[in-house]
């Protein structure tokens, strides 16, 4: 149970750090400022609305994932603990990928940053988010956009949870706790924004000047939890 949640904690807190989600959120809170600059109230409901859907989303993507290991690990005997390793390798090569890109940054990278032909349609689509409930819509629709640089870890622990043999009901607990983890940095964001300690463009501005650092800090994270689950630490 110690190593199972330490191995989920540490998953979800790589999958946190994500460049991709940041953007995106930033890009919404901006929005929702530009339409109601007077009103901070919508800022803090829109932030919590666009979190809200993300965390459902990648709910019920957890329950498909986890859904989809268990069946193939009853039809095919012994099939669990390979896929397992080779989803371990694949978050390692994503980290390494990481990594280079505090060496070689380039924007759009692959397995890294949402690909740069996909954002102008994500552009669209988050100017439409001038209510919280325009911004619960985007992080419905924006999680697909997401999906290339943030489901690594996430099908990472659902085959981990398979692997250890829980079941659908089991597993709740686990997809719930490694969710909100993942969208904690986004409610962070919103209360640091309501609240006045920052303001959205500084947050934006703070992620542009860092964002070497950011892949720098997941992609050694990636890759040390990949040996940890390789060499069965966790």
């Amino acid at each position: 149970m110690e190593n199972l949640l330490i191995t989920i904690t540490g998953l979800a807190l790589v999958d946190a750090i994500n460049v991709c989600a940041f953007a995106v959120l930033s890009m919404v809170l901006v929005t929702i400022l530009i339409q109601n600059p007077n009103k901070k109230n919508k800022v803090l409901a829109g932030g919590f609305a666009f979190a809200f859907a993300v965390f459902l989303m990648y709910f019920l993507y957890g329950i498909v994932l986890l859904k989809s290991f268990n069946t193939m690990a009853d039809k095919i005997a012994g099939f669990s603990p390979y896929f397992f390793n080779v989803m371990v390798v694949l978050i390692m090569i994503i980290g390494a990928l990481n990594i280079k890109d505090y060496f070689m940054y380039k924007p759009g990278g692959i397995a890294t940053e949402m690909p740069l032909s996909i954002r102008p349609k994500v552009k669209m689509l988050i100017k439409k988010a001038t209510s919280p409930k325009g911004a619960f819509i985007v992080g419905l629709f924006v999680t697909l956009f997401l999906l290339p640089c943030t489901v690594a870890p996430l099908i990472a622990a659902m085959s981990k949870l398979s692997k250890e043999g829980y079941n659908f009901l089991q597993s709740l607990p686990w997809i719930i706790y490694y969710n909100f983890l993942f969208v904690m940095p986004m409610i962070i964001i919103t209360l640091l924004i309501y609240y006045g300690f920052s303001k959205v463009e500084d947050i934006s501005g703070w992620k542009e000047r860092n964002i070497r650092y950011l892949h720098l800090i997941a992609g050694i994270l990636l890759f040390l939890v990949g040996i940890s689950l390789l060499m069965g630490w966790l």
